[in-house]
């Protein structure tokens, strides 16, 4: 019997839940989830949420602006943004703020937000002591800014984060495949999210559920 063809899978889009409700709170990412709760109650104008790639950093970036009306940009929006029309919506995130190159578009924008009674949210995989910003006037404001730490998961939310990165896929992990998973694979935000990626993809493919042994598959060394 000849095999039916395999699909070719798209590479499209999808949409992850980023709404305040669908935030997972744990106590590795307790701590950042209160700070951006208290705003506009910072100590100063910026704080800075770090944490390794995955961890729900954007996440929390989004629902903070949701909340605030910030704007948010990239390192490589900064050159060419308007810091004073910045100042005037008052509040801003910035995404691997750690990469910002060149440093003074950002120190004038603290500047004009702290001038304007604004606030400055800063997302990072690094904390600030590691940024080498090469200008003296950044690092010491970067200094005195809170830092909240996003800590690495424990099973519990490193569970819920497998369950929900399927979910945001319209997958379904049943529970004996969350405990493999979570027994089995390197703990990290990122290989979960490679694993959500690449069992889709397989599973696409092959025009088949989710199951234990298509897991174990996505697994393997390269199909990541």
């Amino acid at each position: 019997m000849t095999p039916a063809p395999r699909q070719l899978p798209l590479d499209l889009p999808h949409r992850p839940a980023l709404d305040r409700a669908d935030f997972l709170v744990a106590p590795a990412n307790r701590a950042a989830l209160a700070w951006l709760d208290r705003w506009p109650d910072w100590p100063g104008p910026a704080l800075v949420v770090v944490g390794p790639p995955g961890s729900g950093k954007s996440h929390l970036a989004a629902v903070f602006a949701a909340r605030s009306g910030a704007v948010m940009l990239a390192p490589k929006d900064l050159p060419g943004a308007d810091p004073l029309a910045l100042a005037e919506v008052g509040a801003v995130v910035l995404d691997d703020a750690d990469r910002v190159d060149p440093p003074r578009p950002l120190l004038h924008l603290w500047n004009l937000l702290r001038e304007a009674g604004g606030h400055l949210l800063l997302i990072a995989s690094r904390p600030p002591a590691r940024w080498g910003v090469g200008l003296r006037d950044l690092d010491s404001r970067l200094r005195t800014a809170p830092v909240a730490t996003i800590e690495p998961p424990d099973d519990a939310l490193f569970a819920a984060v497998l369950v929900k990165l399927f979910a945001d896929r319209q997958l379904a992990l049943d529970p004996a495949a969350v405990r493999y998973l979570v027994g089995h694979m390197e703990r990290s935000f990122a290989a979960a999210r490679r694993l959500a990626e690449t069992a889709d993809r397989l599973a696409l493919a092959e025009k088949r559920p989710i199951t234990l042994p298509l897991l174990r598959r996505a697994l393997e060394p390269g199909l990541g």
